[in-house]
């Protein structure tokens, strides 16, 4: 599975091929730094890192009098793990919500019926870590836990309730 920032790279430059500074700019654009911190050496960083590991290729453009750019495309083996990363990201739950939203934002590399599949999938995972947490919650009732580590406990089936929330709303618009 791509790191973060491979996968955000990779799902802009799968949009479209972009230079690294294009990269930068589209992360502002997109307010992803304002919720995943990613700086602007960790984009550089990245790219050249994807460049050696041949999931991206750069070609040089020159437009007029204006500096030699870098554009950068995926290469087929970019393509096919930045998908796979967006199908494990999907499916796979952990308390890092960031995964789920930086896939949340390349969705649309995907066929409608894979990413609705895919979706609904992710409801059905969530749903079961809801029902687990729920039975450890009774659980800790019955063995006379203290309340605050059953309130903590609790605390995550809320977090698991917006991330069904949240993936609800992204299915229907998918």
């Amino acid at each position: 599975m791509l790191s973060k920032p491979a996968t955000i790279i990779l799902g802009l430059i799968n949009e479209k091929p972009l230079n690294a500074y294009e990269i930068t700019k589209m992360l502002n654009v997109m307010n992803i730094k304002s919720w995943f911190n990613i700086a602007d050496s960790t984009v550089y960083t990245t790219i050249k890192n994807l460049e050696k590991k041949d999931k991206i290729v750069g070609f040089i453009e020159k437009d007029g009098n204006m500096p030699e750019k870098t554009i950068f495309s995926l290469t087929t083996k970019g393509k096919q793990e930045f998908l796979d990363t967006l199908r494990e990201s999907i499916l796979n739950f952990d308390y890092d919500t960031n995964v789920f939203s930086i896939a949340s934002f390349f969705l649309n590399a995907l066929e409608n019926e894979e990413c609705k599949a895919l979706l609904n999938r992710r409801l059905d995972v969530l749903g079961k870590y809801l029902e687990g947490i729920n039975a450890q919650v009774e659980k800790m009732k019955n063995d006379k836990e203290s309340l605050l580590h059953i309130a903590n406990v609790k605390r995550h089936s809320e977090l698991v309730k917006a991330e069904i929330n949240g993936t609800k709303i992204i299915l229907e618009n998918c």
